[in-house]
């Protein structure tokens, strides 16, 4: 019998987050007044430069980093899942514009490519450094990920402290919010999808805002 012909090299995806636009000087003046409308003063020595740093801190909050899709051809037919554990999340939620804070967990069952490990993180970051809802995060690592690797499924749950729930409103201190989003035969697949949720929670059956579609 004759063996498949190898498949073909891919030239990486270069990925390039959408931009608008960022006036860090006008942000600067934006954060200045923003601050003296609250009542705090920037006049001392100590928060002269406050404004600016505000500006700068929200920019880099909001600004993912470009990257190259790295992929391989799955030659030697691995089947079983990939899977990384505890990739930082760094948001910022729309409702209030406070950070939320915490890991995801992302995972596979290849198709025909395999992707560089680093890359998981880097898709994180893609959807992460924007005004978000950990909801919609989730889904959209999911989706992308679908999309763009066409593996045979593709799991995501992440877990979150949100700031506009710990330091404001009901302070509940130490609460974390978890999501997750379950795809192709991560979701259809009873045994797939039980090995994936005891890899990433200890308690699958907690999650909760799941979506699995």
């Amino acid at each position: 019998m004759t063996a498949p012909a190898p498949l073909p090299p891919v030239a990486p995806l270069r990925v390039v987050p959408p931009c608008d636009g960022i006036d860090l000087a006008d942000a600067e003046r934006a954060a200045r007044e923003f601050l003296a409308a609250l009542g705090v003063r920037t006049g001392s020595a100590a928060r002269a430069d406050t404004p600016r740093r505000m500006a700068r801190a929200y920019a880099e909050m909001l600004s993912p980093r470009s990257f190259d899709l790295t992929t391989f051809a799955n030659d030697e037919g691995y089947d079983e899942l990939v899977l990384a554990r505890g990739i930082p999340v760094h948001s910022v939620c729309e409702h209030h514009m406070l950070p939320f804070l915490g890991v995801a967990h992302v995972g596979y069952l290849p198709g025909a490519r395999i992707l560089v490990l680093s890359k998981l993180a880097r898709v994180v970051e893609l959807f992460a450094r924007r005004p978000q809802v950990q909801e919609r995060l989730t889904m959209q690592v999911a989706d992308w990920l679908q999309t763009h690797l066409q593996p045979r499924g593709v799991g995501v749950v992440i877990e979150a402290e949100h700031l506009c729930m710990t330091m404001r409103g009901v302070r509940a201190g130490g609460a974390s919010t978890i999501t997750s989003a379950l795809l192709g035969t991560l979701r259809e697949d009873p045994r797939s999808r039980a090995e994936f949720l005891d890899l990433t929670t200890p308690t699958p059956s907690t999650l909760v805002g799941g979506r699995h579609g």
